[in-house]
């Protein structure tokens, strides 16, 4: 997830899925329509989401989950006035329409203050480089840099009171959430659903926060605003925990981000603005569609557009091995994703780490920069996976990526996007998303599959590699429904080999001190995988990741009293909180996609999450 920070900061039915074909292409076939199932009427039946991400299962008589229905195969400068919250609309009708001009994007930080910005971070005045970032000016911006200008050239200037005497700092909602031996950890999800909650913002003159207008749930602990991709994950566990109408304002506050800007930011800062994050806005569309029914997908067709034009923006004037923003047109004429930043500087949440980091490459700084922030852009920062020598952020080279888990996720969107267009009786807009899903399916199947490694990874397409890193992006195509089922038994067999460690599914086998690799587990990529490997059929691998996970994190909830934002799956039991390390920030409490993720695995699983309670009393009290 891109939040990084100083790192002395705060820190279905049961109706089984229809076989893959062992080899080959998948014949296309139209996906059913997801049913509006309630998980209060169907009190057997556990909500699942796979491929449309959000169909119902129903565990089988002897206890092992039921199968799971699924996708078919183939499936600048900136500079404006800070954005103004919109008004709320009334309950289950769409979000206000927005006028589909440009906007000018809001600056960040680093840009508005510019010399002021660098001095303050360089010299650390504050110990969380996010601090400054989320500083609020207590006069007009153009004043304090006449201030700063005047101020600065006297002797005995002390930056920090001036900064002070200008800026109001950040009150972190921090989580004022004292461990308590004696709750359930059900309950403990319940209640922190509600200390995680924020009201519908108000607009506060010269802040880096873009307001939201309606409820959302933060991460927890620094992350004090919203994140894109984690939300999706918040949104599993909101569902879950009967609060509905907190995952129809999770989705409404995404649809008013594409509304004002065209695409949703890595998070509801000015200075996310630059880039967004995995977009699973689909994925949140089903899951609220599979309450509410098709019209939700008529409601979010424009914004669901507008976001796969953001990411696509360019494609059409490429010429083979030619690349723009976040697309690539490939020698043999495939169009696929990559992460990208449209900003070259250092990133206003990081700027002493990025200005260090970019010092010690001996590499053009414009260049580090942009595969930083790219880098932030995947979520997944920082991975081995992004550095040309697999273990130093000096060689980091993600613009140069064709992710897998990227494009999986944007071939949803275009599957989504020919759904919402047959509902709308548009032929040639269905048949054209249809035709570009294939394509990419293919490319995908063509480019990224590892028949000697036995799993999906990543293309540098510069190079016309793959890259041979064993990762848990691996579960992305599985979780789609993209992969055969011969693709999809021998990835089953690498989790197997390479990342399954007793605390669940690490996320790389490379240890290397950043925290997306070894020997950390996070909860998105457990779901995905125990999700993913349930649709082909691999059930005992995808109980076996769940098992683990779960004992995991039980185990370290007895001990702690929370539930952490990842966690070192090396050892099942510890004695401790059991959390991750590695990054650029402190281990952080809460936490949203934690919680989402535990809630369904604790209800899908019931005979684990009993078992390791039974284990732990002081998570079952």
């Amino acid at each position: 997830m891109s939040r990084s920070a100083d790192p002395r900061g705060t820190h279905a039915r049961a109706a089984a899925m229809p076989r893959v074909p062992a080899g080959g292409a998948v014949a296309p076939v139209r996906r059913p329509a997801c049913p509006g199932w309630s998980s209060a009427r169907l009190p057997a039946l556990v909500l699942m989401l796979a491929g449309a991400c959000a169909l119902p299962v129903a565990a089988r008589a002897d206890g092992a989950p039921g199968g799971v229905p699924g996708l078919p195969g183939p499936a600048g400068d900136h500079a404006g006035a800070t954005a103004v919250a919109l008004p709320a609309a009334p309950d289950g009708a769409p979000f206000p329409a927005v006028p589909q001009a440009p906007v000018a994007l809001p600056p960040p930080p680093s840009e508005l203050y510019g010399a002021l910005y660098r001095q303050v971070e360089l010299e650390q005045i504050f110990s969380d480089q996010k601090t400054f970032a989320d500083a609020v000016a207590t006069v007009p911006p153009a004043q304090v840099m006449r201030d700063y200008d005047q101020q600065s050239k006297r002797p005995g200037f002390e930056l920090r009171r001036f900064t002070l005497d200008h800026f109001t700092m950040p009150e972190r909602a921090d989580i004022a959430f004292k461990p308590a031996p004696d709750r359930h950890i059900k309950t403990y999800i319940a209640d922190m659903w509600n200390v995680l909650l924020r009201q519908p913002d108000r607009e506060v003159r010269w802040s880096s926060l873009l307001p939201l207008p309606f409820p959302y749930v933060v991460p927890g602990g620094r992350f004090s605003e919203i994140y894109y991709w984690d939300s999706y994950f918040t949104m599993l566990g909101l569902e879950r925990s009967g609060r509905h109408d907190l995952t129809v304002d999770m989705l409404r506050n995404m649809a008013s981000l594409i509304d004002r800007y065209g695409h949703i930011p890595n998070g509801n800062r000015s200075y996310y603005l630059s880039r967004s994050e995995p977009p699973f806005f689909a994925c949140m569309i089903d899951l609220v569609a599979a309450r509410d029914g098709d019209g939700v997908y008529l409601r979010y067709l424009p914004e669901l557009r507008r976001e796969y034009d953001y990411w696509m923006e360019g494609a059409d004037a490429l010429q083979p091995g030619q690349a723009h923003r976040h697309v690539v047109r490939l020698h043999d004429g495939a169009v696929l994703n990559r992460y990208w930043d449209d900003r070259d500087t250092p990133r206003d949440e990081s700027y002493r780490e990025d200005v260090e980091t970019a010092a010690r490459s001996h590499r053009p700084p414009a260049e580090m920069y942009r595969d930083l922030r790219a880098a932030g852009e995947s979520g997944w920062d920082f991975s081995s996976r992004w550095f040309a020598d697999g273990r130093s952020i000096e060689t980091v080279r993600t613009t140069k990526i064709l992710p897998v888990d990227l494009n999986s996720i944007v071939l949803h969107m275009e599957q989504t996007l020919a759904r919402m267009y047959g509902l709308k009786h548009d032929t040639a807009q269905q048949a054209s998303f249809e035709h570009r899903a294939a394509d990419r399916a293919r490319a995908i199947r063509r480019l990224m599959w590892d028949p000697t490694g036995g799993m999906f990874t990543d293309y540098v397409w510069q190079d016309d590699t793959r890259n041979d890193a064993a990762t848990a992006a691996m579960v992305v195509p599985l979780f789609f429904g993209l992969a055969t089922q011969a693709q999809a038994d021998a990835t089953a067999h690498t989790i197997r080999a390479r990342l399954l460690r007793p605390g669940g599914m690490t996320t790389s086998d490379m240890r290397n001190g950043q925290q997306w690799d070894a020997p950390n587990g996070w909860a998105p990529m457990q779901w995905m995988a125990v999700i993913g490997l349930r649709r082909y059929g691999q059930d005992a691998l995808a109980e076996e990741i769940a098992r683990r996970w779960i004992e995991r994190e039980i185990a370290a909830y007895a001990s702690s009293g929370v539930l952490l934002e990842k966690y070192n799956v090396r050892d099942a039991r510890t004695k401790d909180d059991g959390g991750g390390g590695g990054g650029e920030y402190p281990l952080q409490v809460g936490f949203g996609w934690t919680n989402g993720v535990l809630v369904n695995l604790l209800d899908l699983y019931p005979r684990h999450a009993h078992q390791s309670l039974q284990a732990h009393p002081a998570a079952a009290r």
